[in-house]
């Protein structure tokens, strides 16, 4: 074996700087819970499993072809390795096959990548310029060889033998492993981060395979889950909105933390806001549900009270699925609907999606007056888009169902000097430092939306929904929005922190502050018992949060469960009051139940399965 390693220097040169730095860098960047020294030791040796195979292929090439397969392999790696360093930094995720299917829209992203590059990510690919020189070099202490098959059996062997038993070693790793099925940072930690794109690709395939497999017999075990769990709605306020206009706005990336908070000065971060729950349904326990889809993914559940998908975007992978949405059953009662968003139609599909939804018309960026003074950022300003937008809502056939998609308070948070109607917050992250005054703004928009609203005579006769679509400073930011929010971030404050608002507002109905936790997924059937709209024409994994019966549940994309006793994230079960770690059988019950919903919504998408319900169209 000595003889076999001094034969091939150069290739065991190359996998050994791939290995440390593969190991170095999972280390420093990915979120791992690591509490055991078997979990540290496969979490170490895993990488090797992959490296040893790809870079052994190198051996059946001839030598003067090895050396630039070796450098090939090490940059393409590097590249997915840097990739997921940069991605993971603001949204604490890895990148999935699916998201290269949104690779399109790049160009639209190019402030937010941008802001996500370091000065020392340069150090990522210093190694290679040592493997670059040493290729054209060829310097003998680093030789390469070709290594027959048929000589060289008992050596591939007892390569094979190494790989097999590092993936058997992943498998004994016991630390609940069934308990984290959709927590990627679980399976980076069993897998590593390339082994993890094999079990990525095999997901893909069986996925992507469900529908032409999926019958009516796939329905039983998700009518059952959905019947044990189905709550009453709220009879008093059963069709109270009923033949009302609907406006709903998707407020970019506003968190809960910031309503009816102020700043060091006295300057309330979202005045209107705070006025406005006051005489409207405030949901003060609503948790982010999306995925990596993120404002389109709350989109899919505020119109389908489904849940997203855990790779990729519903809207990109799972468009022309046949769905029951909310936007059909206005359409059946009359109601004119239509999207409005000042972005290309292509982004995020939602040109091939709105279709489906049902919306007949989508206002997108060439119904905009859109120009460089009244844009930053991502696009056009907020209180332009609202003005904007007001033009084609006093034209709009009545009743309507108008959704509305605001821009501003978009990472990284950019906002001209003179639209700022507060200081930003002094914080060793530009990031939470810009975030308040952009926050502020789109608070002013929704100012101006109400009134202009009251203006044109729509506002007595309309049924508002604002929401926060995600959340807005990510877990890598947690240390500097300690000092904002006056506390240590640990797991569980990091769970409520994902908190985000949802405001329903009836002109005339008396306002009130609701504590029921509960997700986006909640809104829709909130939304169709206020508008007196069968339930039997939609299939909600949502209940509504009015309902007098309702217990306290939510479960988030990654897996993680909260209610009003419980929360359950990272491996760890806490008291959801007092924050103490609980054992597990503590959460067992919630988790299975958050689990199956997961599970069963997925199954509906990946299957199409909505073609099988007998009320859908």
């Amino acid at each position: 074996m000595i003889n076999f390693y001094q034969q091939h220097k150069f290739m065991w040169f190359c996998l050994g700087i791939l290995w440390l730095k593969t190991f170095v860098v999972s280390s420093l960047t990915f979120d791992l819970t690591i509490n055991q020294f078997l979990e540290a030791l496969i979490f170490a040796v895993n990488p090797l499993a992959f490296l040893l195979v790809v870079f052994s292929l190198g051996l059946l090439l001839k030598t003067s072809r090895q050396r630039p397969y070796y450098f090939i392999v090490s940059l393409f790696l590097t590249i997915i390795l840097y990739s997921n360093a940069v991605y993971y930094r603001e949204f604490t995720d890895i990148i999935t096959l699916p998201m290269l299917v949104m690779s399109g829209n790049a160009g639209d992203l190019s402030t937010s990548v941008l802001e996500l590059v370091n000065g020392y990510d340069m150090l990522f690919f210093l190694d290679l310029v040592v493997i670059g020189i040493f290729m054209v070099k060829k310097p003998n202490f680093l030789p390469v060889n070709k290594a027959i098959f048929k000589k060289s059996k008992s050596k591939y062997a007892l390569i094979a033998l190494v790989v097999a038993t590092i993936i058997a070693g992943g498998q004994l790793d016991s630390t609940n492993k069934d308990t984290d099925t959709f927590n990627r940072d679980q399976i980076i930690k069993n897998l590593g981060v390339y082994n993890f794109y094999v079990y990525d690709a095999y997901l893909h395939l069986t996925t992507n395979s469900q529908t032409a497999f999926a019958d009516r017999d796939d329905w039983d075990l998700i009518e059952d889950h959905l019947d044990k769990y189905h709550v009453e709605p709220n009879t008093e306020l059963s069709g109270v909105a009923e033949g009302m206009n609907v406006v709903m706005v998707s407020m970019e990336s506003v968190e809960s933390f910031v309503i009816n908070e102020t700043m060091e000065n006295g300057d309330e971060i979202t005045p209107f806001l705070n006025d406005l729950i006051e005489d409207s349904f405030y949901f003060e326990n609503i948790y982010d549900q999306s995925g990596q889809g993120k404002t389109s993914d709350t989109e899919f559940m505020m119109s389908n009270s489904m849940y997203p998908l855990g790779r990729g975007a519903v809207f990109h992978t799972h468009a022309e699925n046949e769905y029951a949405p909310l936007q059909r059953g206005l359409n059946n009662k009359g109601y004119f609907t239509a999207s409005y968003h000042a972005n290309d139609e292509t982004f995020y599909n939602r040109n091939v999606m709105y279709k489906n939804l049902g919306y007949e018309r989508y206002y997108d960026i060439d119904s905009y007056d859109v120009t460089e003074e009244n844009s930053v950022g991502w696009g056009l300003k907020d209180i332009d888009f609202i003005e904007q937008s007001m033009e084609y809502l006093k034209q709009a056939p009545q009743p309507f169902f108008a959704t509305l998609l605001t821009l501003t308070n978009h990472f990284p948070y950019e906002l001209d000097p003179e639209d700022q109607y507060i200081d930003p917050f002094e914080s060793e992250s530009d990031i939470v430092s810009r975030y308040f005054p952009t926050v502020r703004y789109t608070d002013e928009a929704m100012r101006v939306m109400f009134e202009e609203m009251k203006e044109t005579g729509l506002y007595e006769n309309t049924i508002f929904v604002l929401y926060g679509d995600h959340y807005g400073i990510a877990e890598s930011h947690y240390e500097e929005l300690s000092e904002f929010v006056g506390y240590e971030i640990t797991d569980d404050k990091a769970r409520k922190l994902d908190r985000v608002p949802v405001i329903i507002h009836v002109p005339g109905l008396e306002g009130e502050t609701i504590d029921a936790v509960g997700g986006q997924i909640d809104v829709m059937p909130t939304l169709v018992n206020l508008l007196g709209i069968s339930e039997d024409e939609h299939v909600m994994f949502g209940r509504d949060l009015l309902a007098e019966k309702r217990d306290d549940f939510v479960v988030q994309r990654d897996g993680s469960v909260i209610t009003d006793e419980i929360i359950y994230t990272k491996d760890t079960c806490f008291d959801a009051v007092d924050g103490s770690v609980l054992a597990m059988e503590s959460c067992t019950g919630a988790y299975d139940r958050g689990q199956n919903e997961l599970i069963y919504s997925d199954k509906i998408i990946y299957g199409d399965l909505i073609r099988f319900h007998e009320n859908s169209e």
